[in-house]
């Protein structure tokens, strides 16, 4: 069986979750905490030895890192990663925007506050400015199409909602983003989040 190493807390840890969910694939969850160190032991590095979660190890024993690689690796044949060349490199020019320009900025200053406790007034002012123009952009690409890419759900969706849901906890507020708001709920009624309230990782209930 497939095994995700991972914190349910972290939003790349979650989209493994999801995906694994969304195309039937059965899995086990070990919680791993790294702040305590667990990334950083001899077990871990020789699975990834950048000492990050996620970590997939998959039915034959092979490891596979880095949330976004994951996601398009199990998402490969299914409609979520599309055929066609051009809108296929749109759903990866989207992946790699949320890791250099969107999980920089929203996701660590999330880290800071909810993982660090630290004040608003000890985080780098940088990182809420950069976070907000993270998400004006998707606010305005979002407001008259429903989806990142083409007419249709897409692993560009999947990657860019834990972040963008969870940006609250960062400090950041979606008030002023409606396109997102509802991007989010359209995106977690395609995901089956809701439909799947109260279960833990793994699909067990919490």
């Amino acid at each position: 069986m497939i095994e995700v190493f991972g914190d349910e807390r972290s939003g790349n840890c979650l989209k493994v979750k999801w995906i694994l969910e969304y195309v039937h694939r059965p899995y086990r969850w070990t919680q791993v905490e790294f702040l305590d160190g667990e990334t950083r032991t001899p077990e871990f590095l020789a699975m990834n030895p950048a000492g990050q979660v996620p970590v997939v190890k998959l039915d034959d024993g092979r490891p596979l890192a880095q949330s976004n690689a994951i996601v398009l690796y199990f998402a490969e044949g299914t409609p979520l990663v599309p055929t066609e060349p051009y809108r296929r490199a749109q759903v990866l020019e989207w992946l790699f925007w949320e890791q250099y320009s969107h999980e920089p900025y929203v996701a660590v200053r999330r880290f800071q506050r909810l993982y660090l406790g630290k004040p608003d007034d000890e985080i780098e002012p940088r990182l809420m400015e950069r976070g907000n123009a993270a998400l004006a952009r998707m606010e305005a690409h979002l407001r008259n199409r429903p989806w990142l890419v083409g007419d249709d759900f897409s692993a560009a969706d999947l990657c860019l909602l834990p972040y963008t849901e969870r940006a609250p906890e960062g400090g950041f507020s979606l008030a002023a983003y409606a396109a997102v708001r509802a991007w989010i709920r359209r995106t977690r009624t395609a995901l089956g989040l809701d439909a799947r309230t109260g279960s833990g990782p793994g699909g067990d209930p919490s």
